[in-house]
């Protein structure tokens, strides 16, 4: 399933900055990102539901803000990109 994950960290300052830190991890390790807090993720059921409890343990529940926005279909076809885009679309593979 696709998804789009959004978040805003209430401080970027002392432990806001970690956890801003911590939850980009966390979303470059299961997606892509597509703007500083905007990650699109192709993922199973099981692999969204342990990345949404990973951002689950690092996030402030009372300051921070994540959204997660699931697709029925392709990410792709619920897109308009306008100005500047990422060099890969979600799911081609990397070439080294």
């Amino acid at each position: 399933m696709d998804v789009l994950i959004t978040y805003d960290i209430a401080d970027t300052e002392g432990a806001g900055g970690v956890r801003l830190r911590r939850i980009a991890d966390v979303c470059e390790k299961y997606g892509q990102r597509v703007q500083f807090s905007v990650f699109e993720c192709r993922l199973s059921a099981t692999r969204l539901a342990r990345m949404i409890g990973e951002v689950a343990d690092v996030i402030d529940h009372e300051r921070d803000s994540v959204i997660v926005y699931r697709f029925s279909g392709k990410i792709d076809d619920a897109t308009l990109r306008l100005g500047r885009t990422h060099g890969r679309k979600l799911g081609q593979p990397w070439l080294l």
